[in-house]
């Protein structure tokens, strides 16, 4: 039995393997697409919360409203975005 167990693991390897390959090449760097939507929704994430508070400290312009729906617009779109490619 012992001399079985080493065949089944490099064929459980070796299908895992595959299984991972066939993933990938259906959709090609979906890990990094995954990497640049976390990054831009953080990115997003901060400015919304800087703007929001300047907007408090009223040192942000004129402007505060139209800045801060663009933020929270970014993160929303990558919000989306990941939710679409994991589909």
């Amino acid at each position: 039995m012992a001399a079985q167990e080493p065949k089944q693991q490099v064929e459980v390897t070796q299908s895992t393997l595959r299984d991972r390959l066939r993933a990938e090449a259906a959709a090609p760097y979906r890990g990094l697409r995954h990497v640049f939507y976390a990054v831009f929704a953080a990115s997003g994430l901060m400015g919304a919360f800087i703007l929001g508070l300047k907007g408090l400290a009223g040192t942000a312009g004129d402007d505060v409203a139209w800045n801060l729906a663009l933020q929270i617009g970014v993160v929303a779109l990558m919000v989306a975005l990941w939710r679409w490619d994991r589909g």
